[in-house]
């Protein structure tokens, strides 16, 4: 992705953010030089701030999604089973953009629909060895209610709706009728480590540095 490109992807993913009222923390518009800066040492050690990949594949309105992190604990929580065990994003998927099918090794995650278009998933269970199981139905809570899915059929999630995925569930998703406001709240989250792609992919973007930054984006901590 060109740099001048995320600078702009940035600019509209705030002004859809805040027409749903919603407001991000003071150091979404910290400039580079204050990223960098000791006092936030903290917000770069836990990935906290601006996400927005392609996947390295160069055609983000295709493939491709917008994260901003609002908090996230330390890994090492985990293990101690203690601290900030938590994390929040909040995502932007448009219009029929890809968010490309993936598991999670160790993250389980509330999918939240928070306005605008449809969010549609494309789930499954994995089978033994770690691969897509599309033969099996699966049955994931939505809003605390099982709902059981058949293989190759859709999860729709309209404004309000949400889903729970815990470990090792497939899934795929994309926005439908227009853009998509999704949080998501989940264990402490990784993208370094914890994300299996179906496809040899990789989680973030290739960055071509055509402009200045206007901001950095975790994949620059």
């Amino acid at each position: 992705m060109k740099r001048s490109e995320i600078n702009r992807i940035k600019t509209e993913a705030q002004a859809f953010i805040s027409s749903f009222g919603a407001v991000l923390p003071p150091f979404a518009d910290w400039t580079p030089e204050q990223m960098r800066s000791d006092d936030a040492d903290s917000i770069r050690a836990r990935g906290l701030g601006w996400d927005i990949t392609d996947y390295g594949q160069g055609k983000f309105d295709e493939l491709g999604l917008f994260l901003f992190t609002l908090r996230n604990g330390n890994v090492s929580d985990l293990s101690r089973a203690r601290g900030m065990l938590y994390a929040e994003k909040l995502l932007i998927s448009r219009d029929k953009q890809l968010s490309p099918m993936h598991r999670h090794i160790v993250k389980a995650e509330d999918i939240i629909n928070r306005g605008g278009g449809d969010l549609v998933m494309e789930i499954y269970a994995s089978d033994p060895d770690g691969g897509i199981d599309r033969d099996t139905p699966v049955t994931v809570p939505s809003d605390a209610c099982p709902v059981t899915i058949q293989p190759g059929e859709h999860l729709r999630l309209k404004p309000g709706q949400s889903v729970t995925l815990m470990p090792g569930i497939w899934h795929a998703f994309w926005a439908e009728g227009r853009d998509c406001l999704i949080g998501e709240v989940s264990t402490v989250n990784d993208d370094r480590t914890d994300n299996v792609f179906e496809d040899p992919i990789p989680r973030f973007a290739t960055i071509e540095e055509d402009a200045a930054p206007d901001f950095l984006l975790v994949a620059d901590y």
